[in-house]
């Protein structure tokens, strides 16, 4: 079994996170510039087996595609070409910086660490790679 790697794909950051090869726990990897997440992404597959990569799909709240969207299609586009043999897919990331922010204040985290983006982009990062996790489960569990 791989790793199933997040990404919260942003205009100027992105964050990462990853599982373990049992795909048992999320956890934040990293937040990398945008413009070098395509190389930080084909050089982290080199090393370490990957076996999906789940791309934050970014909604409004009404369900309409958010205008990011055109840049995350460019970018799973690239993905698809760079490396094929690995499956992309979407899942659902309203709402992760609201839970971000949440999850940082209930660990404690004073304000300054609080306002450091790229911790908020790593941690939303981690947050759709549960939920994509916890989807799975509850799938295998209904044996859907």
């Amino acid at each position: 079994m791989g790793r199933v790697l997040a990404i919260d794909y942003g205009k100027k950051r992105t964050g990462v996170a990853v599982t373990d090869p049992l795909q048992l726990i999320a956890n934040g990897l990293t937040t990398v510039s945008t413009s070098s997440v395509m190389d930080f992404i084909v050089s982290y597959v080199r090393q370490e087996h990957v076996e999906r990569i789940v791309v934050g799909l970014p909604k409004q709240a009404n369900g309409e595609d958010s205008e990011n969207m055109g840049r995350i299609n460019s970018f799973v586009r690239c993905l698809h070409e760079r490396l094929p043999e690995i499956p992309v897919e979407f899942f659902d990331e309203r709402y992760t910086s609201v839970l971000a922010h949440q999850a940082m204040l209930q660990g404690g985290l004073r304000k300054k660490a609080r306002q450091n983006k790229a911790l908020v982009d790593e941690i939303s990062a981690t947050i759709i790679l549960q939920g994509w996790m916890e989807s799975r489960m509850m799938l295998k569990k209904n044996n859907i």
